[in-house]
């Protein structure tokens, strides 16, 4: 893990895994992902289930799995299939903590960060 200072404050980023609990993979994958989270306990990491949230994910449609979305305040950075290793999340969540990269441009993607935010307040 990276011990370095992060130049985005931590408690800003927002990491969500879109899966499904029929996925075996996903199930399996569930576990590595706290790993990753425990390593970032400022980050806010989200588990969402797509069938259960569905009304929330609308209009996207997740198709593969896991998905990850990740944000740095309301501005979406990655939003895609993600291969189910540790090191891979690992290294995708340092990267956007430790560097600022583009936001993506897409406003479906902004408005689900919005939605998920906001429903994790309530």
């Amino acid at each position: 893990m990276n011990a370095s200072a992060p130049s985005t404050p931590p408690d800003n980023v927002l990491v969500v895994c879109l899966c499904a609990a029929w996925c075996g993979v996903c199930r399996d994958y569930q576990a590595r992902f706290a790993q990753v989270q425990a390593a970032y306990p400022q980050a806010q990491f989200v588990w969402l289930d797509v069938e259960d949230e569905a009304d929330l994910l609308h209009p996207l449609d997740v198709e593969d799995f896991p998905t990850l979305l990740l944000a740095v305040g309301d501005a979406p950075r990655f939003f895609g299939p993600l291969a189910p290793h540790v090191e891979t999340l690992e290294r995708l969540v340092r990267a956007h903590v430790d560097a600022q990269a583009p936001a993506l441009p897409d406003p479906q993607v902004r408005a689900l960060v919005a939605r998920i935010r906001q429903h994790n307040q309530a």
